[in-house]
């Protein structure tokens, strides 16, 4: 592999009631979604921000900034579809990518195979490049608090021009 590059992605985001859970690309069932002026997605803003930091682009901020109104409410999938574009753009190519969402509930282990395929679908790989796990606090913190949740993400990427 010529100039691999490896990024880490971490988000989180505060429940609110009367709000879609929207996890990789998925709507869970539940009284509270996770508030954010997109989809607040948790899931997908984790892996963007590996992958942008893999390219070494700043944030998922800088690209797609929290106070301008074309991101109202806009799909985290969507956004991910633009980073997989400039991703190519600029001579990467995506190789793997794993992630973990950290919350106490609901538990969400019946929907991991479709949050990988919405991810995969999205970026152009295989589902087997797409790894999505999810683990509780066991009630410690914010999330053991039932407060917010969290992602973290890490992703490979390898130059494929100069």
């Amino acid at each position: 592999m010529s100039d691999p590059r490896i990024g880490i992605g971490y988000d989180v985001h505060a429940f609110q009631a009367g709000r879609r859970l929207v996890l990789g690309g998925v709507e869970v069932p539940s009284e509270r979604g996770l508030l954010g002026h997109s989809d607040a997605d948790v899931l997908v803003h984790a892996v963007m921000d590996a992958i942008v930091g893999a390219m070494r682009e700043g944030d998922i901020g800088r690209l797609f900034p929290d106070d301008d109104p074309e991101f109202s409410g806009i799909s985290s999938i969507e956004l991910l579809r633009r980073v997989a574009e400039l991703c190519h753009s600029r001579g990467f190519r995506i190789i793997d990518l794993d992630s973990t969402l950290v919350l106490q509930s609901p538990k969400v282990a019946q929907y991991r195979e479709d949050m990988r395929e919405n991810i995969a679908r999205a970026l152009g790989l295989p589902v087997n490049a797409v790894g999505v796990k999810a683990t509780t606090t066991e009630g410690l913190g914010f999330v053991g608090r039932e407060e917010g949740a969290a992602a973290y993400a890490v992703a490979l990427l390898e130059r494929t021009w100069a």
